[in-house]
């Protein structure tokens, strides 16, 4: 298998893991961090083996630090832009629309990017330790990854208006209580309770599953009528194999053994 300069992974029990590698650098997402994870979660999306994500940092101090800040210094306005624009791309159609259950196990900080990376993801599950923020307006910039669009559906415009222009950190419980996480863990405890989701999710139908990602995430895409994408999910899902075996399970009281 390929071996990533910045990522390790694994691959267990239909789960596929990824690390961001950089500890001494607190896990910061440089351009060859972003470069490791297109390729990854391509792989990851096409491979039958993997039938869900779990995206965290090594070590227990970071998940992942905010940008690589020493790759900005020489950018012009054009690179910059071409930078933001990569980050979006990655961000929204390998890991948001990843046919296939996303969860950032927040290990420690969180920020920037960094935080942008987990909002990007379709849960995030938080160690007590978790720090979260957008510090970029204290470098006189904004979040470029999707952190402007992301936030405000998760948490509100107001809230999220406070954390973007203070660019204050907020901490794991502070995010529970938002809405920002779903859970707040114990640090030994964090990618355990996000493998016993995932291991949950497994017991349903594949095709449900990924159809029901296709509908949620069309609901916040001004591109897509949502309305339409769920309708037309919910017919094609008639048709499938899964649906037979869900009902008969159902009508049978025994447990579904979905293909």
């Amino acid at each position: 298998m390929v071996q990533y300069s910045s990522l390790k992974y694994a691959i267990k029990d239909s789960i596929g893991y990824i690390f961001i590698n950089r500890e001494p650098q607190v896990n910061a997402l440089n351009q060859q961090t972003l470069d490791d994870l297109q390729d990854l979660f391509k792989h990851f999306n096409s491979d039958d083996q993997v039938r869900g994500i779990i995206l965290t940092g090594a070590g227990d101090k970071a998940f992942a630090a905010g940008a690589d800040i020493k790759e900005f210094l020489d950018l012009s306005v054009i690179q910059a832009r071409w930078l933001s624009e990569r980050g979006h791309i990655i961000f929204s159609d390998l890991i948001e629309d990843s046919p296939k259950p996303v969860i950032a196990a927040i290990n420690g900080y969180a920020l920037g990017g960094g935080l942008e990376l987990a909002l990007a993801c379709h849960m995030r599950i938080a160690s007590e330790n978790a720090k979260m923020g957008l510090p970029e307006v204290s470098l006189g910039l904004i979040p470029g990854y999707g952190g402007t669009q992301r936030l405000p559906k998760l948490i509100g415009k107001g809230r999220a208006m406070q954390i973007i222009l203070t660019g204050d950190m907020i901490d794991a419980q502070q995010a529970y209580e938002i809405g920002l996480v779903n859970e707040v863990v114990v640090q030994d405890k964090l990618i355990a309770r996000a493998e016993e989701i995932l291991q949950k999710i497994f017991t349903r139908s594949r095709v449900a599953v990924a159809n029901a990602i296709t509908s949620i995430n069309a609901a916040e895409d001004k591109q897509q009528n949502g309305s339409k994408v769920e309708m037309d999910a919910f017919g094609h899902l008639f048709g499938t194999e899964d649906f037979k075996e869900g009902v008969s399970a159902f009508l049978a009281k025994r447990t579904p053994n979905f293909e």
